[in-house]
């Protein structure tokens, strides 16, 4: 399986990040935006933490909580993991099963270099298995 830097290589270089002073609401507003399911909490360029559909679920709506007026910092979730451009993508889909989680930030040193989700993962794997398949029909054909 290819490492992390190499599925980079084919998304674009956004991540997509939120202050942690942003009030809760205006992450979601950047979540629907970009249609992504989770947010980085940076100030500057140091991660924080993690900001994701999950935390707004668990700690905003089922606590009855008020969006408008949360805080980011008092929901997200601190001490991230995060993985290397190097690791392994089956390393990476290993360690989000194990911790159920459905984010992975990449980090070079101290800088965030990108985001993955499961879904990243998950149509990186299909892609790489129609191409063996349509590879051994070839084969088989030719």
């Amino acid at each position: 399986m290819k490492p992390v830097s190499e599925l980079l290589k084919n998304r674009g270089p956004n991540v997509w990040r939120i202050t942690p002073d942003a009030t809760v609401f205006d992450a979601l507003h950047l979540l629907a935006e970009h249609d992504v399911g989770a947010l980085l909490v940076m100030t500057d360029d140091r991660l924080l933490g993690i900001f994701s559909e999950r935390d707004y679920t668990r700690k905003i709506a089922l606590q009855g909580r008020d969006s408008r007026h949360t805080l980011v910092k008092d929901v997200m979730t601190p001490n991230v993991l995060v993985v290397k451009p190097s690791t392994d993508m089956r390393d990476c889909m290993s360690l989000m099963s194990q911790r159920k989680i459905r984010h992975l930030p990449v980090m070079q040193g101290e800088e965030v270099i990108g985001m993955l989700s499961i879904r990243d993962l998950m149509n990186d794997i299909i892609a790489d298995d129609e191409l063996t398949i349509a590879q051994l029909q070839s084969y088989i054909h030719g």
